[in-house]
């Protein structure tokens, strides 16, 4: 059985697991189906918010398919979680490609 089918297994068997619906929509991500991985983020977005891996890798998604605007906005949401969280690590990471994504440049003062 293959990586994909034994997520899906554990799935049935945990159907409110939170990192198994990361794990399926990183590997569909993997594997070119990016709407199955979509599903899967928007998801755990909704559903489990303060899973807060989502958050870099469904706005990395959303830019992958230029769709800029919904991962600035979902970067933000991200952001205002972790920082909630007082995950610093996170909200770094988060930053960044916030920073990158809306074109603020660090030396612009």
């Amino acid at each position: 059985m293959d990586r994909l089918q034994k997520l899906l297994t554990f799935l049935e068997n945990e159907p409110n697991d939170p990192f198994l619906k990361y794990a399926l929509a990183t590997e569909y991500w993997g594997l070119k189906q990016t709407d199955k991985a979509l599903e899967y983020f928007e998801e755990l977005v909704k559903i489990h918010p303060n899973y807060t891996g989502t958050y870099y890798h469904l706005g990395k998604l959303y830019e992958s398919l230029d769709r800029k605007l919904e991962a600035i906005k979902i970067y933000e949401a991200g952001m205002k979680i972790t920082k909630q969280q007082g995950d610093n690590h996170a909200f770094l990471e988060l930053q960044s490609v916030y920073r990158i994504a809306t074109g603020f440049e660090e030396d612009d003062d």
